[in-house]
């Protein structure tokens, strides 16, 4: 009986373990890794960077063997990224195959997480060439993972700017003219239980939408900024536009589908409002907000899977001067803002 007990008592602890490391895993925070930079560390040097500050999880934006074989044997999961000029040549499935081969069964130690194909194409924008190329390379890049014996995730990277309306967050719908794109997506990630991922910024909400307050943005409102019927109460533009994009997808059969948000940001530069004070808030608060969530108003009891943007100032990035100001790290491998991740 005393055996028995003990057995009993070892498989309880072992069982609290295990949800508690499930729980940390699940509420843990991802950073992004772009490399437009011509001053950036070794890809090895950013490897030990991720594991010395406890950083569980990376974003990368294009196959790298030299960040694959500096990945091979950790603990860090991966965010691929399909870039969008090479989505066209996958949609042939035997390309979709070699590229599988080549770059993720090549690698059998790395954790591959989620395949992105392609990021932020707008069938409204100057990613127009790109969007009937989407869903295609989602089918044959899943196609071929699953011939592998592989449980990798396949999904797009959307954005925000999709939707025609955010506010308030419960009437969230995509923009007429996305609808079509869209909607298959949605049904692609349904049927084959896959995330949508979604970069949402508040920083470009902030700056393009005069009438809202910059504590709202940084999470540093003191009160409920938007009520959305009684019981949807929001104090910070993150979860406001987190729940319209949820709004959004469930509209077009997406409820079950969860969201993973891909990038998110602060930059420290370019801007009257890019400053460092105004950043490392950001960054310090949407840590602790996705480190700590029940959910969102809408989405209550969910965690909040984040990855920041990005690990480094990227001087080569281009677009406007904030784009070069994003890091959290600078380039000589110092942290900016002291961050805690995880």
């Amino acid at each position: 009986m005393f055996k028995l007990r003990i057995l009993l008592f070892l498989l309880y602890v072992t069982t609290i373990v295990f949800v508690m490391a499930a729980k940390i895993d699940a509420n843990s925070v991802g950073v992004c890794y772009g490399q437009c930079g011509h001053n950036l560390p070794s890809n090895q040097d950013v490897i030990n960077l991720y594991k010395n500050n406890g950083i569980t999880r990376m974003r990368i934006y294009d196959p790298n063997p030299n960040v694959f074989r500096a990945l091979e044997g950790t603990n860090i999961e991966l965010i691929l990224d399909i870039p969008n000029c090479d989505l066209e040549s996958l949609t042939d499935q035997n390309a979709a195959t070699v590229w599988v081969q080549t770059n993720i069964l090549t690698y059998p130690t790395v954790k591959f997480k989620y395949i992105s194909v392609g990021n932020e194409i707008n069938p409204n924008k100057e990613t127009a060439r790109f969007a009937k190329f989407v869903l295609p390379t989602m089918q044959t890049v899943h196609k071929a993972i699953r011939d592998a014996g592989l449980q990798i995730k396949v999904s797009t990277a959307t954005y925000t700017g999709l939707l025609k309306t955010s506010y308030p967050p419960r009437h969230g719908e995509f923009d007429d003219e996305v609808v079509g794109f869209i909607k298959l997506i949605i049904k692609f990630l349904v049927e084959n239980k896959s995330p949508m991922l979604a970069n949402i910024y508040p920083y470009f909400a902030y700056i393009g939408t005069p009438c809202i307050d910059l504590a709202y943005a940084l999470f540093t409102a003191q009160r409920t900024v938007v009520s959305d019927g009684h019981d949807r109460q929001y104090s910070n533009l993150f979860y406001a536009m987190y729940d319209a994009h949820f709004a959004a997808q469930a509209r077009l059969g997406g409820a079950s589908v969860p969201i993973v948000v891909s990038e998110s940001g602060w930059p420290s530069a370019g801007h009257q409002a890019a400053t460092v004070n105004n950043a490392g808030t950001y960054y310090r608060n949407l840590i602790n907000h996705v480190k700590m969530s029940n959910g969102t108003p809408a989405r209550r009891g969910i965690s909040i899977e984040t990855y920041l943007f990005a690990m480094f100032d990227e001087n080569m990035k281009p677009g406007k001067e904030t784009e070069k100001h994003f890091g959290v790290f600078s380039p000589n491998q110092q942290s900016k803002y002291q961050l805690k991740f995880n």
